[in-house]
């Protein structure tokens, strides 16, 4: 009898085939499907070949060939594939058996078809993987959500496949109910939209500021990535400025107009529906935006000036400001990204481990850094922290940054050179020291136009007020609510 296989995967598109290959690498028995069933036979006996795989040309035969509870995984396109597979699935699975979305889902999605899935006598999974072609391929950052029963079932799986760090611990572990996993990997993916802007503001800063030529921009992020700026995206940056083209830096001839998949996006509509001033990562989507308008940008700069920008002599200088600058804002990052989770956790009913979620981030994902060991000592020493600047090292980390970061945003701004990210994130970080923000004079605008009324530092909190300004109003106010 031929032996049934341990898991099967929907999409063998580059995510898909590496994560199987890697799957197998590590003992199991993986059957395979694709729409395009060529697709199925070209991988079997191609990279597949002569490893443990089931090559099946129907859903059928897909669930067919699975050891029981089944597990079917699918790596398609989010949206309504997601939707039309996993009809196509439930008729040819039995109760108890589970089904796994592991792309980039929309973490709402994710919540209706736990449920939907569930109704069916069946468990749901929706999984964010993390790392790339590489990372699926060698060990992927996941986290995974949805039907806890589900868990036991496919975690010897998950946890060997994904990445693990120096003592040997797995980058992945339960995150927590329906929507929870989709929710963190998108929350991820803001972080890196975050990461990857100010890098790039770091590096035209660079360039135009102090006039260095990629090859020494290439010597500042190699060094940059042996200390606390130590990581992935650091690290490619370093090798992506070395990378010549017929002599010339490759960088260089590329086109500036910045393409996104929606996650980052994703993360701050959550961010402005919750409440929470995501401010750094709705920076960088939206420089994304105002980079795809190249042709109007092009236009624009040949009708309008601005200031010349003047060459910082003190190179070195600037550059340690930069990295203070870069780490100031990475911090902020985060800060805001946890306080995102926090705020979803208490919407949704979710026990996120916020420490175990900086271990699974730490290794095999995009945004891996020795920076996320300090966060999960962070909320090892402190479960209950609310906002990563109330940690001691970080306190100590952000102060320490703040006087190279400010040189830097003052520069920027005084040579017409944008930094959206970095000035963004200095003035989150001002606004949330602040015991007093002008917010007093917005409520009596409110409820001077309004009648939106606002509460008074010599009352009890809770208590609402509304004046007649202007003596030709009544004394009836607006109802008092959040949006």
């Amino acid at each position: 009898m031929t032996k049934l296989a341990d898991i099967g995967l929907i999409g063998l598109a580059v995510m898909g085939e590496n994560l199987v290959l890697n799957m197998e690498s590590k003992g199991y028995t993986v059957a395979v499907y694709n729409r395009t069933v060529e697709k199925v036979d070209k991988f079997v006996n191609g990279r597949g070949a002569g490893k443990n795989f089931i090559g099946a040309h129907s859903i059928e035969e897909l669930c067919a060939s699975l050891e029981k509870p089944r597990k079917v995984m699918m790596l398609v396109k989010a949206g309504k594939p997601v939707d039309d597979f996993i009809d196509m699935i439930i008729p040819h699975l039995e109760e108890g058996d589970i089904i796994i979305d592991g792309g980039n889902s929309h973490f709402p999605d994710t919540i209706r078809r736990t449920k939907y899935v569930e109704s069916k006598g069946l468990y749901f999974i929706g999984t964010g993987v993390s790392g790339g072609e590489e990372g699926a391929l060698k060990g992927p950052s996941i986290m995974p959500g949805g039907s806890p029963q589900a868990w036991p079932a496919v975690k010897d799986i998950f946890q060997a496949i994904s990445a693990k760090v120096e003592d040997g611990s797995p980058c992945c572990d339960w995150v927590g109910e329906d929507g929870a996993g989709h929710f963190v990997k998108m929350v991820h993916n803001g972080i890196e939209y975050g990461d990857m802007q100010i890098i790039c503001e770091a590096y035209q800063l660079m360039k135009e500021m102090l006039g260095m030529s990629a090859d020494e921009m290439h010597e500042v992020f190699k060094e940059w990535n042996e200390g606390d700026l130590d990581s992935y995206l650091i690290e490619i940056t370093r090798d992506i400025l070395a990378y010549k083209e017929n002599g010339e830096p490759l960088v260089e001839k590329i086109l500036d107009t910045a393409g996104q998949k929606g996650t980052g996006k994703w993360t701050g509509v959550a961010a402005l529906d919750m409440g929470i001033p995501l401010t750094l990562i709705g920076e960088s989507v939206f420089a994304r935006c105002l980079s795809a308008q190249k042709d109007l940008r092009v236009e624009a700069s040949k009708v309008i000036s601005g200031p010349e920008v003047k060459i910082d002599e003190d190179k070195a200088q600037m550059i340690s400001d930069l990295k203070d600058a870069l780490y100031g804002a990475k911090i902020i990052s985060y800060a805001q990204g946890y306080n995102l989770m926090m705020e979803a956790a208490k919407e949704y009913d979710w026990n996120l481990n916020y420490g175990g979620i900086a271990l699974m981030w730490r290794g095999g994902c995009i945004i891996r850094s020795v920076f996320l060991g300090d966060i999960k000592k962070a909320f090892d020493q402190n479960p209950q922290l609310a906002n990563l600047l109330l940690d001691p090292y970080f306190k100590e980390k952000i102060e320490a940054a703040q006087t190279g970061w400010r040189r830097v945003c003052a520069a920027a701004l005084a040579n017409g050179i944008p930094a959206p990210a970095l000035t963004s994130a200095l003035c989150y970080f001002d606004g949330f020291r602040s015991e007093r923000l002008p917010a007093n004079l917005l409520q009596a605008q409110r409820d001077y136009f309004g009648a939106h009324t606002y509460e008074r530092i010599d009352k009890a909190r809770g208590e609402f007020f509304h004046t007649n300004w202007t003596g030709r109003g009544g004394d009836t106010a607006s109802s008092t609510y959040i949006v």
